[in-house]
């Protein structure tokens, strides 16, 4: 009876964090700060609500505020940048980037969310900085004719109520928030499984005997540490049942090869392609001529070596 008491006495007594935002129209920038907030004060096994409003009064009262109350004060959780002389920049290359609130309550608790300052760090270069830019007017593409790219921000602007709906912009943002929650939770995840493979295709690397081909054991995401290398031109790894071999690309955003599979080979299957390579097992090679597939190991080896010295 007395631990039943002591429960109750400590859920009453329990302090729910209010996380403030501004009311009306959304943004991803918004949304994901605010699924940000929620994933910590999750991890940290406290209790929140989160609130839209315009009310000068509860915003002053929150425990967190962001994208509205015009301060940034990291050290008393206020992460507006809509006041005069914003609140700061970084730069990537030569593009700088002004913080929007996503980047500001990032800044502050990515790391401790991520449980690691390099996976923190990989995202706000990959992730947060973009959304954090679109927010601030800035275009990080050029149009190639009409066709713009499709982003996170249109897909989140989809749920906003048209003209002739009722404007109820409360519902469709908290349910987006429960979506960001989502996509933030497998981005960390991602990155956290792909800096631990890093490794594992570096020591592969380093292991092999001609560079040019690099054979893993695994399907491990490999580009980022294959691709600023000189050496490598062609990547052998397992998937499902079969053995693919992967044309190392000239650049990160670059869809040119370094080398291609020779152009017969180009949309080739079974029997044409086993019958113009030689190799037995041969499965596959893409019309694009950046993927060619094998039953085994040593089918794919065969696939590649034919290829480096073609």
């Amino acid at each position: 009876m007395l631990l039943g008491f002591m429960n109750y006495l400590k859920n009453f007594t329990m302090k729910k964090n209010s996380l403030i935002t501004h009311s009306d129209s959304f943004h991803a920038d918004d949304i994901f700060a605010a699924a940000t907030l929620a994933i910590l004060l999750e991890k940290r096994g406290e209790d929140f609500e989160i609130i839209r409003t315009r009310d000068r009064e509860v915003i002053d009262g929150g425990d967190y505020v962001f994208d509205v109350g015009g301060i940034y004060d990291a050290d008393k959780n206020r992460f507006d940048h809509h006041q005069v002389g914003g609140a700061g920049k970084r730069t990537f290359g030569n593009t700088e980037v002004e913080y929007a609130a996503f980047g500001l309550v990032w800044k502050k608790f990515g790391e401790e969310i991520c449980g690691s300052k390099d996976v923190a760090d990989r995202l706000e270069s990959k992730f947060v900085a973009s959304i954090d830019a679109n927010d601030n007017g800035i275009n990080l593409y050029e149009l190639k004719g009409e066709l713009v790219p499709y982003s996170v921000q249109d897909i989140f602007f989809a749920f906003r109520p048209s003209w002739k709906e009722r404007e109820d912009y409360d519902k469709p943002f908290f349910e987006l928030v429960d979506f960001a929650k989502k996509i933030l939770i497998r981005e960390i995840k991602k990155t956290q499984d792909t800096i631990l493979a890093e490794s594992l295709v570096l020591k592969a690397y380093e292991e092999s005997a001609d560079k040019r081909i690099i054979v893993l054991e695994d399907h491990y995401p490999w580009v980022e540490v294959l691709q600023n290398l000189s050496e490598p031109i062609f990547v052998i790894s397992p998937k499902a049942d079969t053995w693919r071999v992967e044309c190392v690309r000239k650049g990160k955003i670059s869809f040119e090869n370094k080398k291609n599979f020779p152009s017969a080979w180009g949309g080739l299957k079974d029997e044409d392609l086993q019958k113009i390579t030689g190799v037995e097992d041969a499965v596959f090679c893409h019309r694009a001529l950046f993927l060619a597939v094998a039953k085994s190991k040593e089918g794919a080896m065969k696939l590649a070596q034919i290829a480096v010295e073609s």
